[in-house]
C-alpha cells in the first residue's frame, strides 16, 4: 500500500483526542547513523527507544505520521500471548519452541506498563480484559485456555460460567467469559506518541513524511527518501502492513487485512455501568471476532470484521453498527461520532515474522491482530540481538513461514473463503 504524500492520521476518535505533538520535519539531505528504523509505529518506536536506552544513535524514518498505521488505529486492548496460542505452537513446532515463546507470552504487557510508568505517558490506561464465549464449545475452549495460560505463568485469570458473566457484560449474547485481570486497555495513539517523545528525550531523531523509496544493501545500508538519504550500519524494517514494495521477498508470506471501528457519542454513566460494569475491554471468541470497550470520555468503541487485502467498506458505520446492536440493543438511539478503518498484517500461520536480511537488516511484522503487546516485545528483542544476545529473537526467527496459497492473485479470495467457513462454524456452534 502506497502512502500519499503529506499523509495525516485518519479521522478517528484517537486522532481527535491525541495529545499535541511537535512538528517533525521530513528528512532533507544525506545523514549517517548507527541504526535506522523504518516505521514509527509500536514496533519501530519500541525498538528505537530500547536502542536509544542502550546509548545507540538512532534515526526513525516515517512515511506519514507517528502512529499513522495500525498502532494509532487499533482497538486499544492489551491482550496477552499471540494470535496462535501455546498449544498450537507446541503441536506444530515442538515443546522447546513452545517453551521459548511461552516464556515471553506476557512480556509485551509488562513492557507497555513499564513504559507508561517510567516515562509518565498519559494514555488512559485501564485494567482488565475478557474473552466472551458465544456458545458452549467456545466456553469449553476458554476453560482449556485458562489452564494453558496458567501453565505458562498467568495466575490472574477467572472463568465466569453461565449467568456469572453478566457481572461483567450487560448482553444476552454469551454463555460465559474468561477474565484476564492482568490485561487492560488504553489510547494506543497517545501511547505511541508518548513513547516517541521518550525516544526523542534520549537524543533520538524522527523524520515524518519521509517514505523510503529504495534500500541499497551493503556493509552499511543506504535508505533513500524523496529529499534525502540515511546511511546506517544496521536497519530495522518496522512498517508492517504499510511497508509494501520495500521487502518484496516477504510480501508473499503476509497479507494486509482491514478492520473497522466505530465510537458512539459519550454515554450516560448509568448506561455504561449496565453495559460493561467494571469498564473492561471485551472480545468474543468467534473467528471473525467483535471487540469493544469504553473510552476515557465514556464512548463505546466497537470494532469487528476483517477485509482481506485491506480494502475499506464504503460505509463503515453501516457494517459495524449492526454488530454493536446485536450485542447491545440498548444503544439503538446512540449517535455514532467516529468511524474508521486500518490495516494489520496477517501471516498464514498467524505467528509474527522476525528475521534479518543480509545480516544487518532486521525486521519484525505480521502480528495477525495481536500487535499491541507483541510489537513491544519485538522492539525489545531487536535491541537484544543488536547487542549480541540473540537467543530470544532467534526463537521467533526460526519459525517457518509459508506463502499464502494462490500467491498474490488468489490469496485474498482463498483467505476470505476460509474465513467464511470458520465464521459459519461459529454461527452453528461447531
Amino acid at each position: 500500500m502506497s502512502i500519499q504524500a503529506n499523509a495525516e492520521h485518519v479521522a478517528s476518535y484517537y486522532a481527535a483526542t491525541a495529545h499535541p505533538v511537535p512538528e517533525r520535519p521530513a528528512l532533507v539531505g544525506d545523514i549517517e547513523c548507527e541504526v535506522c528504523v523504518v516505521g514509527a509505529g509500536f514496533t519501530g518506536i519500541s525498538a528505537a527507544l530500547h536502542l536509544a536506552e542502550q546509548g545507540l544513535e538512532v534515526v526513525v524514518l516515517e512515511a506519514a505520521r507517528v502512529g499513522f498505521g495500525a498502532s494509532g488505529r487499533n482497538g486499544g486492548q492489551i491482550v496477552n500471548s499471540y494470535s496462535r496460542d501455546m498449544d498450537v505452537i507446541e503441536a506444530r513446532y515442538g515443546a522447546g519452541t513452545a517453551r521459548a515463546l511461552g516464556d515471553m507470552a506476557f512480556e509485551g504487557n509488562r513492557i507497555i506498563r513499564d513504559r507508561i510508568a517510567g516515562y509518565e505517558i498519559a494514555c488512559d490506561l485501564k485494567q482488565g480484559n475478557l474473552f466472551a464465549a458465544c456458545n458452549r464449545k467456545q466456553l469449553e475452549g476458554l476453560r482449556e485456555h485458562k489452564a494453558l495460560w496458567e501453565r505458562y505463568g498467568n495466575r490472574q485469570l477467572e472463568l465466569l460460567e453461565g449467568e456469572a458473566y453478566r457481572r461483567e457484560i450487560g448482553s444476552e449474547r454469551y454463555v460465559g467469559a474468561l477474565v484476564d485481570h492482568s490485561g487492560g486497555h488504553l489510547h494506543p495513539l497517545n501511547l505511541v506518541l508518548g513513547e516517541a517523545a521518550a525516544f526523542e528525550s534520549l537524543g533520538g531523531k524522527i523524520h515524518e513524511q519521509s517514505p523510503v523509496l529504495e534500500v541499497r544493501h551493503g556493509e552499511s545500508v543506504t535508505l533513500r527518501t524523496p529529499s534525502g538519504s540515511v546511511t546506517a550500519r544496521r536497519v530495522v524494517m518496522a512498517g508492517n502492513a504499510y511497508l509494501q514494495g520495500i521487502l518484496p521477498e516477504l510480501e508473499g508470506k503476509s497479507m494486509p487485512c482491514g478492520t473497522q471501528i466505530i465510537t458512539t457519542e459519550p454515554l450516560p454513566e448509568a448506561l455504561r455501568r449496565e453495559l460493561i460494569p467494571h469498564d473492561m475491554a471485551v472480545e468474543d471468541c468467534n473467528y471473525l471476532l467483535d471487540y469493544y470497550r469504553f473510552t476515557a470520555d465514556g464512548r463505546l468503541l466497537y470494532g469487528g470484521g476483517v477485509n482481506y487485502g485491506g480494502q475499506d467498506p464504503a460505509d463503515i458505520a453501516a457494517v459495524i453498527r449492526p454488530k454493536m446492536l446485536k450485542t447491545f440493543p440498548q444503544l439503538a438511539d446512540a449517535r455514532i461520532d467516529f468511524a474508521w478503518s486500518g490495516n494489520f498484517l496477517m501471516t498464514l500461520n498467524r505467528l509474527p515474522q522476525f528475521g534479518r536480511l543480509n545480516d544487518n537488516v532486521y525486521y519484525a511484522q505480521g502480528y495477525s491482530g495481536h500487535g499491541v503487546t507483541c510489537s513491544h516485545l519485538a522492539g525489545k528483542l531487536i535491541a537484544e540481538v543488536m547487542r549480541g544476545e540473540g537467543e530470544r529473537f532467534e526463537a521467533f526467527a526460526g519459525l517457518p513461514h509459508l506463502p499464502f496459497p494462490g500467491g498474490r492473485l488468489l490469496r485474498v479470495p482463498l483467505s476470505a473463503l476460509g474465513a467464511w467457513y470458520y465464521a459459519t462454524r461459529d454461527r452453528l456452534g461447531w
